[in-house]
């Protein structure tokens, strides 16, 4: 029997499978979904994401809401992450192959750090429910990685408009400002 949810051993296949099934479904939602309302989806997707780990680690003793949560959390895991992709493409258009690579990698960071993390928990003998809670975590980790990022482009852009303006105003740029040549 395996551990955790109650499944026979026999069963755990199925399960991946329907994982797979709603990675697949996530992503071809996200696919319709992501170049009208991309915004929406991220913030929507990326609210209920952490909730959902922590509901399953929550329920994770439960057969049913396994069933139930583990396509729901494939599905999301992926529509949020193949939006991300394409939002960095969308924003980098003069470097998309750069852009979609450093998501890319971004994202494989995460697909390995979760399981190393839970490995680690496991280990130490925290228990099967463990990196269901690992998994929120990470997810509200790259919640505030992106926040800070937000913040610092934020920064720079007041910056740039400040360099801009004293520029047209004939002053020169603050400190730390991009200089343009004289002409």
């Amino acid at each position: 029997m395996s551990a955790g949810a109650g499944f026979a051993d026999g069963r755990v296949p199925g399960l991946l499978a329907l994982f797979g099934l709603g990675s697949f479904l996530g992503t071809a939602a996200a696919g319709r979904l992501a170049d009208r309302y991309p915004l929406r989806l991220l913030v929507a997707g990326g609210a209920v994401l952490p909730l959902g780990w922590a509901l399953f680690g929550l329920t994770a003793g439960h057969p049913y809401a396994a069933v139930v949560l583990v396509p729901v959390q494939g599905a999301l895991s992926f529509a949020v992450g193949s939006t991300l992709i394409s939002q960095a493409l969308y924003a980098a258009a003069e470097a998309p192959s750069l852009a979609g690579g450093f998501a890319t990698a971004a994202l494989n960071v995460g697909a390995a750090l979760g399981p190393w993390a839970g490995g680690l928990a496991l280990s130490h003998g925290s228990g099967y429910r463990a990196p269901l809670w690992i998994s929120a975590l990470l997810v509200l980790l790259a919640w505030a990685l992106c926040g800070a990022a937000q913040a610092v482009a934020a920064r720079g852009t007041t910056r740039r408009r400040r360099a801009a303006a004293a520029v047209t105003a004939g002053t020169p740029p603050a400190s730390g400002a991009p200089r343009t040549p004289h002409r």
